[in-house]
């Protein structure tokens, strides 16, 4: 009976053991304590969260498992879990419902992943959380409401992210805190509060002003885990603490010149002056005819900490540069402008000294080679290249507009540049572009004349849009056939026949009216995807069959 009683009892260890075991998941260890059931999964190559995971543990520890999400319900079977510890994952996302069903749980550790926003509301599901630790992420941005939804949150470490600008609004909207002066007053009640936000680049501009007071303030029971934070910008406050600086109040940009009425002489070189004041700095814009400057040479300098002093210079000045240039700053809080006029003295022996830049006459046709060189999703990329005698000085103006409107908006280019990106086209419209020496009027052999395709209302094939048709049989009478664009679904043979009427117009002189007509697009059904290019020779028939048609595409190539 003995030996039977012994080998009943190690049948049963042996079962209860087995038994226990098999609720645990491979490659992972489970164990019992005073606490509760733990699992603990470390180094393994799960890669999600498991879906049977048994309901009865409190506490779960998966760190070093490759998890790269938290989706909805992650745990939401593991009702009693208490602490759950994800670190030193990649965790990028996190699902607003990833903590369903986690009421009980007072204690998550997301230390060592890769989150560079958390979903605060997800919080609403964990209304005992007293402990969260974020430190060693990415996050670069707190909203001021990030903690409403934690008022057991007692130790908070934010340390080691991308923090640079918070609002002290995110702590006064802390339930916590507003409670401090009526819980923590009383007599014989302690509860201290950990906060952990050092190693954070702070920018300590007027941004951060609130939130350096508050730090300033910090006192038992809210306690900082480090107290001396450290500004890493502006220049001018970089390895700065908090409590060695004082920042000042924002304020909207207030931009002036100290002149603005400049009278020049023909072909001298000009230098607009505009002062701006703001906190934080501003972002200037200079503009002239109310269309954005490209390729100017503006330049600025920071004369103080919240003054800076930003130049235009237009060299050569031409009749076309006089007009109102307008200086504009703006930041967060809002925007100030000034204008200047520049005027150009009258006709004097000055005006007949040679400018400091050679200048092209009006006559003379400089080899500018244009052609589009990129098509995207919302337009096209222009390139072009020069051959002047001082390219490094030479401007240049694109001409650009619907091709039956006399006036096109003329953009000025700098040196140096030689791509322009014209984008939100509109669909079945027929645009022209030229590019030409700065204030000249196109010639031949500087436009390209397109038509934008039909308009395609599903979102999903917006990339449809801009297919781009170059109109080859009108303009390869007065365009050199190499900046032409025919769309992939084009049929060679409309080019062909589209080359040898070029051709046959340079061996024969003929007029060829007919040919010239029937690819002007006069009308802009013409820009659908019917055939663009047809044989001018043909006399009027009946419908040809589409295969005999040039049909428009939805990529363009380039020849």
């Amino acid at each position: 009976m003995d030996n039977f009683g012994v080998a009943l009892r190690i049948t049963l260890v042996f079962y209860l053991f087995t038994s226990g075991s098999s609720t645990c998941l491979t490659g992972c260890s489970c164990t019992d304590d005073n606490l509760g059931r733990s699992l603990l999964c470390m180094e393994t190559s799960m890669g999600r969260i498991p879906d049977n995971i048994p309901h009865d543990f409190s506490k779960i520890r998966i760190e070093n498992c490759h998890l790269t999400e938290l989706p909805r319900g992650s745990f939401s079977k593991v009702s009693a879990l208490e602490f759950l510890w994800l670190n030193f994952n990649e965790i990028t996302l996190m699902n607003v419902k990833s903590l369903d069903g986690l009421a009980n749980l007072t204690e998550l550790r997301l230390q060592g992943n890769k989150l560079t926003s958390v979903t605060w509301t997800a919080f609403q599901d964990t209304p005992k959380l007293k402990i969260l630790d974020l430190k060693h992420n990415r996050l670069d941005v707190l909203p001021e409401h990030a903690l409403r939804h934690l008022p057991a949150l007692t130790y908070l470490d934010l340390s080691f992210n991308q923090l640079s600008v918070i609002s002290k609004d995110v702590f006064i909207n802390w339930p916590l805190y507003q409670t401090a002066e009526k819980t923590w007053g009383k007599e014989g009640v302690v509860s201290n509060v950990v906060l952990a936000l050092h190693d954070n680049p702070w920018l300590c501009d007027c941004r951060l002003k609130g939130f350096v007071e508050f730090i300033r303030a910090v006192s038992p029971p809210i306690i900082l885990m480090n107290s001396y934070l450290m500004c890493s910008g502006p220049t001018s406050k970089a390895d700065k603490f908090f409590h060695e600086i004082q920042l000042k109040t924002c304020m909207k940009p207030v931009a002036s010149a100290p002149e603005t009425n400049i009278t020049l002489p023909l072909g001298a070189n000009a230098m607009l002056t505009c002062l701006v004041k703001a906190r934080p700095g501003p972002t200037i814009k200079w503009m002239y005819s109310l269309k954005i400057i490209r390729g100017f040479a503006a330049t600025e300098t920071n004369t103080d900490e919240e003054t800076i002093t930003s130049e235009l210079v237009i060299p050569s000045l031409h009749l076309a540069d006089q007009g109102l240039y307008t200086c504009t700053a703006n930041n967060f809080i809002g925007n100030s402008s000034v204008a200047i006029t520049v005027n150009i003295s009258p006709f004097n022996s000055s005006a007949l000294l040679p400018p400091p830049v050679p200048m092209v006459s009006s006559d003379e046709n400089s080899n500018i080679d244009i052609r589009i060189a990129k098509q995207t999703v919302y337009g096209i990329t222009l390139e072009w290249n020069a051959e002047t005698d001082n390219l490094a000085e030479t401007w240049f103006t694109i001409h650009f507009g619907k091709y039956d409107l006399p006036k096109k908006e003329m953009i000025y280019i700098g040196p140096g540049i030689n791509t322009y990106s014209l984008n939100d086209l509109l669909p079945v419209t027929k645009y022209e572009v030229c590019v030409t020496l700065k204030n000249h009027k196109p010639k031949e052999g500087q436009c390209i004349v397109f038509v934008t395709g039909s308009d395609i209302s599903e979102l999903e094939q917006r990339e449809r849009l801009i297919h781009i048709i170059v109109i080859v049989c009108a303009m390869v009478l007065a365009v050199p056939v190499g900046m032409f664009a025919c769309t992939t679904e084009a049929r060679f043979s409309c080019f062909d026949r589209c080359v040898n009427l070029w051709k046959k117009r340079r061996l024969h002189g003929g007029n060829l009216q007919g040919t010239e007509r029937q690819g002007t697009f006069d009308s802009l059904q013409a820009a659908s995807d019917e055939g663009l290019c047809r044989d001018s020779e043909e006399k009027p028939k009946k419908r040809r069959k589409s295969e005999d048609r040039c049909k428009g595409g939805s990529a363009a190539q380039l020849y």
